[in-house]
């Protein structure tokens, strides 16, 4: 069986072809594609098509173009319009790749590309995975970077100015069409064929979204046969809907075209266990989440502040989380406190500066040259500074419930 997607339920559609497309183990697509363009000249995407079609059997042309598109430019260059060739003609032994690495604390820092990366990592090394990736995909190229880093936006929205406070840029994640939608499944399909592979069993895989797309995420990863366990709600003021109409705002006053967001979900996956819970602590240390205290359990909630400016100072990422946040997310992914965190697209390196922390041994991979330099700078800082660890709140009965979780589970600073 293969599957087609519905741009409209965000759900696969499975449709009967030839033996040739069952599932292919993580990498093979992209070394058919290597391979080929390594003896042409340029091709068309048809072209590269066909050539995959012609080694592994029937491949959506939407998953050939998906690859090429979000290895542009890096590996490959666009010569015409649907023309491709290999950068630099440079040809690709794509099971010889090596893989420098800086290490700072337990934290080791890769500059890869996380599906290179996670080709030719061992099964069953990693042990939780939190990662805050381009889930617009869009706003990450190498064209919108720029506009973000020269001040112009683009895919960007960046906020004014509000009482002298220069506020974080957003991605406008309202003008992905249906072809977005359908190549972000796919990417997520293909993040999640990966991360199953290198994960122990029971390891917990935690993917930041927004409201606007966690469905795709969750069900596209939900597909690679990771299990579905929920979310994880980070509550905090965002900056994402609340307005009234473009250039209506006077004649609807009274109106918001979206509601503003106060939370950020978090998908929580699963690879699936190996036995039953205890059978697989014992085995692989994973497969469950590590308790604030002996008589409080990890909750769902989050309570969080927005990323305070001191640590935007150190890491000015667009996407910043605080590490009051992050420490107690890191922290609770490994039940027993043992293993590896991995974060695919680690940006600034906040993850691992939180990872460091609380005393965790993390990888994290950056293919952005410049984000992997300010991870070198900001890793040591960040995780040196002194916060409050976030709250996770669980539901209370009686009233002013969040004020009494928030002072019971008030914690010193790590």
């Amino acid at each position: 069986m293969a599957s087609d997607f519905d741009v409209q339920t965000s759900f696969a559609l499975f449709l009967p072809v030839g033996d040739d497309s069952m599932v292919r183990p993580p990498g093979t697509v992209r070394d058919a594609i290597l391979a080929y363009l390594a003896e042409a000249e340029e091709a068309s995407v048809a072209a590269i098509r066909a050539a995959v079609i012609n080694e592994l059997g029937d491949v959506p042309a939407s998953s050939i173009r998906s690859y090429l598109n979000l290895n542009v430019p890096e590996q490959f260059e666009r010569t015409g319009r649907g023309l491709y060739r290999l950068k630099k003609k440079l040809k690709v032994e794509p099971n010889k790749l090596e893989f420098l690495l800086v290490v700072e604390g337990k934290a080791q820092m890769v500059p890869a590309d996380c599906f290179d990366w996670l080709a030719q990592r061992e099964p069953c090394s990693i042990h939780a995975v939190v990662t805050d990736p381009p889930y617009g995909l869009v706003e990450y190229t190498e064209k919108e970077q720029s506009k973000l880093r020269s001040g112009r936006g683009g895919i960007w929205r960046i906020p004014p100015s509000f009482d002298g406070h220069k506020r974080a840029p957003l991605p406008r994640f309202t003008v992905l069409d249906d072809r977005d939608r359908k190549e972000l499944y796919e990417f997520f399909r293909r993040f999640g064929d990966a991360l199953l592979r290198v994960a122990v069993p029971g390891a917990n895989i935690v993917v930041a979204s927004n409201p606007l797309l966690a469905h795709i995420v969750a069900s596209s990863m939900a597909e690679s046969s990771l299990e579905i366990r929920g979310y994880i709600s980070r509550l905090t003021m965002t900056m994402r809907g609340g307005d009234r109409p473009k250039n209506a705002h006077r004649e609807f006053d009274g109106v918001s075209v979206m509601p503003r967001s106060m939370w950020e979900p978090w998908v929580l996956l699963r690879k699936p266990l190996e036995g039953r819970a205890q059978d697989n602590l014992r085995k692989w240390k994973t497969g469950g989440f590590r308790r604030p205290s002996a008589d409080q359990p990890f909750g769902d909630v989050i309570r969080s502040n927005p990323t305070p400016r001191t640590e935007r100072q150190i890491a000015p990422h667009p996407s910043l989380k605080p590490q009051q946040f992050l420490r107690c997310l890191v922290r609770a992914v490994l039940p027993l406190g043992e293993g590896i965190v991995l974060d695919p697209f680690a940006g600034s390196g906040s993850t691992l500066a939180a990872a460091n922390a609380v005393g965790y041994h993390s990888i994290g991979l950056e293919k952005d040259p410049t984000y992997y330099q300010m991870a070198l700078r900001a890793i040591p800082a960040l995780a040196t500074l002194a916060v409050n660890q976030a709250i996770s709140a669980p539901r209370h009965r009686g009233g002013n419930s969040g004020a009494k979780a928030a002072k019971r589970l008030k914690a010193g600073a790590y």
